[in-house]
């Protein structure tokens, strides 16, 4: 609410002066955890607790040139203490009308995605694709795809911002958009690196923490406690983006990696090298990722990341990456004991630019 405003047992008030610079309908609209009062004028005109879904609790038939004495009161109830609040013209979305404004363009960025006030634990939120912070789907809101098949269909090249935090089913929007940039939720320095990465002043390398799915058919069930079918580590199906994924201006290729040695017992380090080629015209920055996976353990992940390592390789040259490897690093699930430790076996260390196995390449090491 405000710096050092101790959230519980408080209240606030909030004044301003309201002056439209045209008539018409104008609508306040709440979202609340406590309890609120409208006043316009000094009249009473709407009063509320816990709005859960934004909701509009008042329409004024303001006039031009008018001014409207507007006050809003709150009063903590709960421990989590919100209030949104908004007002302005609501106005029905012209898909034909939002296109004819870019017929011009030869190239349309698309900012979208979802927010952080939807995604979160426990939230008072329950709109389409989200209840109480947590998802229902994972898809893009219906509004956006809605335009950018529009768009698709005027014949535009779109570039699709996303701004989310976790993932997104972005299935339509590979084939409506030439190219989709993942921005999460940046800071106030975001804009800046967005323009950079898109007039190609910089040469992205970022990779997806997450995997991001088709749609939730791609998910067990919720309340499905087991890891099957979960994260790359226990994924059978092809993701839409696998864990690891990223694009760049540039293409990396990978050679056939050798290690200092093909044993490690305890309190040793082994060194794996790989050769990554930048076979692109443009520098740029390679993320070589290291995944280990235990041939004997069928019950256990497909494979788990152990190491990465971004490296900047220049158009046209190699580097020889290593990548040290601990003891430690071979720690697997054992049934005998139910702990975590470096297993005695024989292992593979699969070795590329992202988890999609089909990309990545092997080789076999024993633990002692």
């Amino acid at each position: 609410f405000a710096p050092g405003v101790e959230i519980t047992s408080f209240s606030a008030r909030y004044e301003s002066v309201f002056r439209p610079s045209q008539s018409g309908d104008v609508v306040f609209r709440f979202q609340l955890d406590g309890a609120v009062t409208l006043i316009i004028d000094g009249e009473q005109v709407a009063e509320k607790v816990y709005v859960k879904n934004p909701t509009n609790l008042y329409t004024l038939q303001a006039k031009a040139g008018k001014e409207y004495k507007v006050e809003i009161l709150f009063t903590q109830r709960n421990e989590g203490a919100t209030l949104d609040f908004d007002m302005g013209k609501e106005m029905e979305i012209n898909l034909d009308k939002a296109v004819e404004k870019v017929k011009d363009a030869d190239v349309v960025l698309f900012a979208g995605g979802i927010s952080p006030s939807l995604e979160g634990e426990e939230m008072p939120v329950a709109v389409p694709g989200f209840k109480g912070g947590d998802r229902t789907d994972i898809e893009l809101p219906a509004v956006q795809r809605n335009l950018l098949k529009a768009l698709k269909k005027a014949g535009k090249k779109v570039v699709f911002i996303n701004y989310s935090g976790s993932a997104i089913g972005l299935v339509p929007e590979t084939t409506t958009c030439e190219a989709i940039l993942q921005a999460w939720y940046p800071g106030q320095a975001g804009g800046t690196a967005i323009v950079d990465a898109l007039w190609g002043e910089y040469n992205p390398g970022g990779r997806l923490p997450v995997t991001f799915y088709k749609d939730v058919n791609q998910l067990p069930d919720f309340e499905d406690y087991s890891m099957k079918g979960r994260t790359y580590r226990y994924m059978q199906q092809q993701p839409l983006f696998p864990f690891g994924h990223g694009l760049s201006y540039t293409t990396f290729t990978y050679g056939e990696a050798n290690l200092s040695k093909n044993t490690i017992g305890n309190g040793e380090t082994v060194t794996l090298t790989v050769p990554v080629s930048n076979v692109g015209q443009r520098d740029g920055d390679e993320v070589v990722q290291v995944y280990l996976r235990s041939p004997a353990d069928k019950d256990g992940p497909r494979y788990t990341l152990r190491a990465f390592k971004r490296v900047h390789i220049p158009a046209g040259q190699t580097k020889s990456v290593t990548i040290p490897l601990t003891y430690e690093s071979f720690e697997w699930f054992d049934e005998a004991t139910n702990t975590m430790h470096p297993v005695a076996g024989t292992y593979e260390l699969l070795y590329g630019g992202s988890s999609d196995e089909n990309q990545l390449k092997a080789i076999v090491m024993d633990v002692q």
